[in-house]
């Protein structure tokens, strides 16, 4: 499919990790110029189009779903100064090179053919939405959620790596999110020569690390499997000089959770005397809460599967956070269906099969005319 990989080298080379803009224009120009669809531009920059029963208010809505943000390119991966130059693109054996290649615009160039080509079916209105904001904590997706998007089913086409296994598109039904956090322990400021006239806020926060550390990490089942997160203290930062007892100490904290459950970690401040907790991020994990929807779409990926001989697909867990998070957490049914290859998303070699691309359009436009 020489659409697919031409759309995805023209998305690949446009810069778009501190500026969305330009990216955002050429997906909401394809989608007006190649479909019938309704195409919204919002206020920070997403690009939202619908198309099928638009006027029915009783149709049910199922989305594909990206983002054209993408995290700062190596100096390998662009062609000038930052967003003054092109990012570079290379098409070789089979794979498309570039910052976002896999992370995820070939994806987003799936996505919007496949939205093109679909014929849902009656009563189905079919949306395709490109978010900004993805990699720097989902400021796009919440901002289109309050807007009041939210598909009754999503399939978000991430192409983070890791989630499938080597030459499969597996499904994802839920992944982990992850919590941010920092206790802060605060003191009393004296002379290290008379540590007793002050309260050291490191020997706090060391009292709170050990109630940390005796905290169960949160766990869950999702279609019969076990999903464990972790927790975990990432850094220590306290005192400002060796000769005097530290008045604050902060402890910083990685949670990564899992649908229904987080640790206690406000326990730990309640335990010890002058110790806050503060939530410095929190992505939601998800879990797909209809069956029917996880079973045909992942009938949908095997039936593809078998047509190319490869390996059949599985319902997977991913660890890491994604939009699908805040749309689940706004009502929709997700799954994450994407160009997932190990060692490909974020790296300054990142790339993408086109094979693999090829294969993720056939499998949303199967979701998306299935009854």
């Amino acid at each position: 499919m020489d659409e697919l990989a031409d759309l995805t080298e023209t998305l690949v080379a446009i810069p778009s990790h501190e500026d969305e803009t330009a990216a955002g224009d050429a997906i909401a120009e394809w989608l007006r110029a190649e479909t019938d669809a309704r195409v919204d531009r919002d206020a920070v920059g997403n690009v939202i189009a619908y198309k099928g029963a638009t006027d029915d208010p009783d149709a049910d809505t199922l989305a594909f779903v990206g983002h054209h943000d993408v995290v700062p390119p190596a100096d390998r991966q662009t062609a000038g100064d930052g967003n003054a130059g092109d990012y570079v693109v290379n098409r070789r054996d089979g794979r498309i090179y570039g910052r976002g290649a896999a992370d995820m615009k070939g994806a987003v160039a799936a996505c919007m053919l496949a939205f093109r080509d679909a014929e849902p079916p009656a009563g189905r209105e079919l949306a395709v939405a490109s978010f900004v904001g993805e990699e720097v904590g989902g400021t796009g997706a919440r901002h289109a959620i309050d807007e009041g998007f939210v598909p009754d089913r999503a399939v978000v086409a991430e192409g983070s790596t890791d989630y499938s296994k080597p030459g499969v598109t597996d499904v994802a039904v839920a992944h982990k999110g992850r919590r941010a956090s920092t206790l802060v322990a605060s003191g009393t400021a004296a002379h290290a020569s008379e540590p007793a006239a002050g309260e050291n806020a490191i020997y706090r926060a060391s009292d709170a690390i050990d109630e940390v550390r005796g905290l169960d990490a949160p766990e869950s089942t999702v279609f019969g499997e076990r999903v464990s997160g972790s927790l975990a203290v990432t850094m220590v930062h306290g005192g400002e000089t060796w000769n005097v007892i530290p008045e604050r100490c902060e402890v910083t904290i990685d949670e990564r959770t899992v649908p229904g459950d987080r640790a206690d970690i406000g326990r730990a401040a309640d335990a010890v005397e002058g110790v806050a907790w503060e939530v410095d991020q929190d992505l939601p994990p998800m879990a797909c809460g209809d069956d029917a929807f996880a079973d045909a779409a992942l009938a949908a990926a095997r039936e593809v599967h078998d047509d190319l001989g490869l390996d059949a697909p599985e319902h997977v867990v991913k660890p890491h956070a994604t939009d699908a998070g805040w749309l689940a957490e706004a009502g929709a049914d997700c799954l994450v269906c994407g160009a997932s290859e190990p060692g490909e998303a974020h790296t300054d070699t990142e790339s993408v099969g086109i094979d693999v691309l090829e294969r993720c359009y056939r499998i949303y436009r199967a979701i998306a005319d299935r009854e």
